[in-house]
């Protein structure tokens, strides 16, 4: 029956509030690509990101009796990808060293030419390279369009913190660009 039916993403969540499996993988097959690429900026690898979708699609099929279709299922997925994927970095690694905010006006700039021609999986690979800490915060911050007082609420920190850690991965973002761009046109310094 549920390969002879297309179904709406409405249908797919109310099935999966009945508890029925093969709506739960159409659902999964749905979003697990995309969540894949949203657990992979808290991951260290791969194999990582693979772990924290599994928990995270745990997590969803869960909660799904708690979605009131009020707003995007997607957007509801996404935010419980987001702090599954943080959740499972505290359990399996140690949590980030928290930095002061200091010299924050003393950041490289980047030059506007060599952002134009960062291409965003470059750019992945430079997240990817940050600290944890700095990882983290800029993805909340950055990425997921979090607040500081909401990022200190979920990582366990406070706003001046978070604050800290954005700017400190802003600058080493800044400064791996810089080296980047530098080395594609022969005058790395």
């Amino acid at each position: 029956m549920f390969l002879e039916q297309k179904y709406n993403i409405k249908e797919l969540v109310k099935l999966c509030k009945a508890g029925e499996r093969k709506a739960q993988e159409l659902l999964y097959k749905q979003f697990a690509s995309k969540m894949l690429g949203v657990c992979a900026r808290y991951a260290t690898d791969r194999m990582e990101a693979e772990d924290m979708l599994q928990n995270g699609f745990i997590r969803v099929f869960q909660k799904i009796g708690d979605f009131r279709d009020e707003g995007s299922f997607e957007g509801w997925v996404r935010r419980i990808m987001v702090h599954s994927s943080i959740e499972y970095y505290r359990k399996h690694h140690k949590m980030m060293q928290v930095v002061e905010l200091e010299d924050a006006a003393n950041e490289p700039s980047v030059n506007p030419l060599a952002t134009a021609n960062l291409a965003a999986s470059d750019l992945m690979i430079l997240i990817q390279k940050l600290s944890p800490g700095y990882r983290i915060v800029f993805n909340l911050y950055a990425i997921e369009g979090y607040s500081h007082k909401e990022i200190a609420a979920i990582v366990g920190i406070t706003e001046g913190a978070s604050k800290s850690q954005l700017s400190r991965a802003r600058g080493v973002l800044k400064e791996q660009i810089i080296k980047m761009e530098g080395k594609r046109y022969g005058n790395a310094g």
